[in-house]
């Protein structure tokens, strides 16, 4: 799963942590885990608020550009 990878790097290059990334999505930090950690689908919504926070798009999350 690429997804997965994106959103961990995503934050990671942002030096932020899961909990932080959590605050940010509205979130805990134990459902920013598994869905890095590929445990968990992430919901459209969640992934329309990542890629909005990160200025990137669903395209780029998923692994398709």
């Amino acid at each position: 799963m690429i997804w997965n990878d994106r959103i961990r790097a995503l934050r990671e290059d942002a030096d932020l942590n899961q909990t932080e990334m959590g605050k940010i999505l509205q979130l805990s930090q134990n459902a920013v885990s598994k869905y890095e950690n590929g445990e968990r689908s992430v919901p459209i919504e969640i992934m329309i608020k990542y890629a909005n926070y990160f200025n990137v798009s669903l395209d780029y999350i998923c692994g398709l550009e």
